[in-house]
């Protein structure tokens, strides 16, 4: 059970993360959790554990982190996108 409120947790973040850039994240539900997954690691790398936690996640640092993440990856894929029209 701890691992499924882990992926709801983590799709959660990767669509707040995905509503305050602005951008979709490519790969729908599955993108967002990924997105959390790795913004959640990503912020906790950056700016250590302290805050709440839900789920095995610091909320304010995965978000931060998944926000970095999304603007990240949106810059990427619209290079993609660019290079190949």
């Amino acid at each position: 059970m701890g691992f499924i409120w882990s992926l709801i947790v983590g799709g959660i973040i990767g669509w707040i993360a995905g509503m305050i850039v602005g951008r979709d994240i490519p790969g729908g539900i599955i993108g967002n959790i990924i997105a959390g997954f790795i913004g959640g690691w990503l912020g906790n790398m950056l700016l250590g554990n302290w805050g709440p936690e839900i789920g095995g996640f610091f909320v304010i640092q995965s978000i931060i982190g998944a926000v970095v993440l999304v603007f990240i990856a949106s810059m990427i894929f619209r290079s993609m996108r660019r290079t190949r029209s």
